[in-house]
């Protein structure tokens, strides 16, 4: 069975948003490493609706020669959970339609790797409440930002996790990878 891996770059203060206004003094190669390691890994990428539109248009315009990501951003299966678009335009893009526990839940048992979501703090807490993250794949960078999206919001319901791997990367950032502690 596939598995929803929640990946992000995250502040010492769970801040996720806009990481390109923080964690660009963090980067390195060993996080570059870390970060295709888990596209590697994936071979499908669940999106919510705001950082789907940010994704696409950031994107698009982008050619293998500019940029080693846009292969895999561009060309992989995008799945985008959405309340409010009718379409989607972006190349390899599905907009789920219906009960969204019940299409990822079927998208799950689809053969294939891990189902990647990146930034979507919204649709990741959501997942959560629904038991339908796998994994998360945090690089914790050794800032604190102050204000942003936090990947866990308060008045979460208590989840207990379990560290099934760690390792710290150049310029102090920690690349953590939790499952549910039930798994």
């Amino acid at each position: 069975m596939r598995k929803i891996v929640a990946s992000t770059f995250l502040s010492l203060d769970g801040v996720m948003e806009s990481p390109d206004k923080w964690h660009l003094a963090y980067w390195s190669d060993e996080l570059g490493e870390a970060v295709g390691a888990a596209m590697a890994d994936s071979d499908a990428m669940l999106l919510g609706r705001v950082t789907y539109q940010e994704f696409a248009s950031a994107w698009t315009s982008r050619e293998l020669a500019d940029d080693p990501g846009a292969d895999f951003m561009n060309n992989t299966p995008k799945y985008v959970a959405s309340r409010t678009l009718d379409t989607v335009e972006w190349k390899n893009s599905t907009l789920l339609k219906g009960n969204l526990v019940d299409e990822l839940t079927k998208l799950k048992q689809q053969p294939g790797k891990n189902i990647s979501i990146s930034g979507s703090a919204a649709l990741i807490q959501s997942l959560m409440a629904d038991d339908l993250i796998d994994e998360f794949q945090l690089f914790v960078h050794p800032v604190v930002v102050g204000t942003g999206k936090r990947l866990f919001k308060d008045g979460a319901t208590q989840k207990s996790l379990k560290l099934a791997e760690f390792k710290e990367l150049a310029h102090g950032v920690l690349a953590l990878r939790y499952q549910p502690a039930s798994a």
